[in-house]
């Protein structure tokens, strides 16, 4: 991760430059300019770009009038050091529990595209609504709030998609118990039947003789 665009200005742009002819670093820098970022990336052909969140529908629309006019996906990453099922991270101690929602957007008049990054801590998981900026916007927080309690404030409508009214819990939290993970471990046992007799070969016919 880079904290500031003069870290990578005298880096070679073959380093980030995919086929395509692309200056990806270039890219990422100046948006982060753009955009107010507090850090980038430019890994393996992805342009990330990380806002604070007090800043995160202003970056959005700063992203927007940009260029990055289409709205692809918002979702989130539970980062957390203990998991409720299965094994947790190696390092546990170097691990900053937080929820990182992610935005990506692109042009749709060339190639260039970029994830939108915030950190929210999970004791006060909010975060105010992309829906004034891309309509598109309001399944996805719906989908995130719900699977991961996440309050997207000025929300139009944030109800629930997938599960029934009265279900607790958010199920894509890593401290949430997932029942078919404690009776089978993941990625658990794959249970093949051996294929039946089916008698003399037909390879040979004269086998059965």
């Amino acid at each position: 991760m880079t904290d500031s665009p003069s870290d990578v200005a005298d880096a070679p742009i073959a380093d980030d430059t995919p086929a395509g002819g692309v200056d990806l670093s270039g890219f990422a820098a100046e948006l982060s300019d753009a955009i107010g970022g507090s850090s980038w990336t430019a890994d393996f052909d992805t342009v990330k770009v990380t806002v604070p969140a007090d800043r995160w529908v202003e970056a959005i629309t700063k992203a927007r009038d940009s260029g990055l006019v289409f709205f692809s996906w918002l979702s989130a990453v539970d980062w957390a050091a203990e998991v409720a099922v299965g094994e947790g991270v190696d390092d546990a101690e170097t691990v900053e529990e937080r929820y990182e929602v992610l935005c990506r957007l692109s042009n749709v008049t060339d190639a260039s595209a970029a994830t939108i990054a915030t950190n929210i801590p999970k004791d006060d998981a909010a975060l105010d609504s992309l829906v004034p900026v891309f309509g598109g916007a309001e399944w996805h927080e719906r989908e995130a709030a719900e699977m991961f309690g996440i309050d997207f404030r000025g929300h139009p409508n944030l109800v629930k998609i997938y599960l029934p009214d009265g279900f607790e819990g958010h199920p894509l939290r890593k401290d949430y118990p997932l029942l078919s993970r404690e009776v089978k471990p993941w990625p658990g046992t794959v249970d093949v039947e051996g294929m039946p007799d089916t008698g003399p070969s037909t390879e040979n016919p004269e086998a059965g003789e």
